[in-house]
């Protein structure tokens, strides 16, 4: 008795007391949000009284949000409206405008390219003109953001033009009406006659759909049958991630696509496959590099942990991380980190990249420099990749990577695979495949393989 009488009593008071410890902690933490958040409002007041300039409150206050969030990691961000708007445009995948590419030389906006069918291929207009005036206005002084938001409009609205060209004495005055313009995401073309090769330049919301069109129609095209696809992914920075399920999923039968795992266990999220692989069971081989980043590494690793596809090329950027857009009514939107996501096998790509099956350069001298180009580990405040069990794994995906099952290929076909080109190999131009070192082993690959079919891949 006289020993549980006291532990009776101190269990009371700690009954008693915690929840009142806790009270006395968490108003402690508040008090010093409070301090923390007056210490915002005297550095506020501080910058309005005594800058050398007067400053807008909008621009002090949005550049003090968006270095809270830069803060956290490379990827979360504010966006006012205008850049708000500018991301739904480019997520959308189209808008209203002329269909010209365009940059900036002299002070004037000078036409890089005209897009195919557009209002601006229509009216003739040539690369390397300048744009003088847009509605008679000078568009020297402008920015070339201000310039295209310019030239960008409502579908049917009218524009007018004036071009300086050289070899033209005079400027020439275009009248243009505005149209809806999407830019081309997926480029596609027959390789010899037997190969498909398509190019995704981002996932935007035409990405899965024109992907399914340029399948069929090389399909068409290809009278003998096609013997098997490139899916070039190199320097893709990646886009929705809705998109980069659909385009896994439209090669792949069954099986995870991909997962995310997110600050609270019961938001983690997982994709699975549905029935249909629009290749129809035809080899694939995925080419990537240091560019190939968030979805374009999303799709790579799919393909690559169900053995549905060979990937080759260099190491890619490494972002393993996903952003949600949360818009403030009136005020634009937040970028925000929300998650990280992991391929079919569990692995976290982050800061590590998706590792090529087989390593192929693009040229010599990359062999001799320690690296290609700055990837997601060299961004300051990157977030750390959790493979290695320094955080608790949580959420429907809580289990370490798995080992991925062995690639099968006809023997002695990944030997004849060259890493580097030949000496003298003549300089890659992009308007010439044949120079293309890391296409062209892809295509000698997927040959070997149609020439040699290995046994049913494994699939996870």
């Amino acid at each position: 008795m006289r020993l549980i009488a006291p532990v009776a009593a101190a269990f009371t008071a700690g009954v008693v007391i915690g929840p009142v410890v806790a009270a006395w902690a968490q108003d402690g933490s508040r008090a010093e949000t409070y301090r923390l958040l007056n210490l915002f409002g005297d550095v506020f007041e501080r910058v309005r009284a005594e800058y050398v300039e007067p400053v807008n409150d909008r621009d002090v206050i949005e550049n003090a949000i968006n270095g809270m969030l830069q803060g956290l990691d490379p990827h979360s961000s504010y966006m006012n409206l205008r850049s708000f708007r500018d991301m739904q445009v480019q997520t959308r995948g189209e808008f209203g405008g002329l269909g010209i590419e365009v940059s900036q030389e002299a002070g004037y906006v000078k036409v890089i390219s005209p897009i195919d069918e557009t209002p601006a291929a229509r009216a003739g207009v040539k690369p390397g003109d300048l744009i003088t005036h847009i509605n008679s206005t000078t568009t020297q002084g402008l920015t070339l953001q201000e310039a295209v938001d310019q030239m960008r409009g409502e579908r049917g609205s009218s524009i007018r033009l004036t071009i300086r060209r050289e070899g033209s004495a005079a400027p020439i005055e275009l009248s243009l009406t505005r149209d809806v313009i999407r830019p081309q995401v997926v480029r596609a073309r027959l390789e010899g006659s037997d190969v498909a090769y398509v190019r995704l330049t981002s996932f935007n919301e035409q990405t899965e759909v024109g992907l399914r069109r340029a399948l069929s129609n090389l399909r068409t095209q290809a009278r003998d049958g096609l013997k098997g696809i490139v899916l070039d992914l190199r320097n893709n920075p990646g886009g929705l991630l809705d998109q980069a399920i659909q385009v896994s999923d439209d090669f792949l039968d069954q099986g995870e696509i991909v997962s995310t795992r997110a600050r609270r266990p019961e938001d983690a999220q997982r994709w699975n496959a549905r029935t249909g692989d629009i290749a129809q069971g035809l080899p694939i081989v995925v080419l990537v590099n240091a560019g190939s980043a968030s979805a374009s590494e999303i799709v790579a690793g799919a393909l690559q942990d169900h053995r549905r596809a060979i990937v080759m090329g260099v190491k890619s950027f490494g972002k393993g991380s996903v952003q949600t857009v949360m818009p403030l009514p009136g005020n634009g939107a937040i970028r925000l980190t929300t998650a990280r996501y992991y391929t079919p096998s569990g692995r976290s790509i982050q800061a590590t990249g998706i590792e090529p099956d087989i390593e192929v350069l693009a040229q010599r001298e990359d062999a001799q420099q320690t690296r290609e180009r700055d990837r997601e580990a060299d961004l300051r405040r990157a977030l750390r990749n959790d493979n290695g069990g320094t955080a608790p794994a949580q959420g429907v995906n809580a289990r370490p990577p798995a080992p991925l099952p062995p690639l099968v290929l006809p023997a002695g076909a990944a030997e004849r695979v060259q890493r580097l080109p030949a000496e003298g190999a003549a300089a890659f131009d992009p308007t010439k495949p044949e120079t293309d070192h890391q296409l062209q082993q892809a295509l000698g690959l997927l040959r070997t393989i149609a020439a040699n079919p290995p046994q049913r891949r494994a699939s996870r």
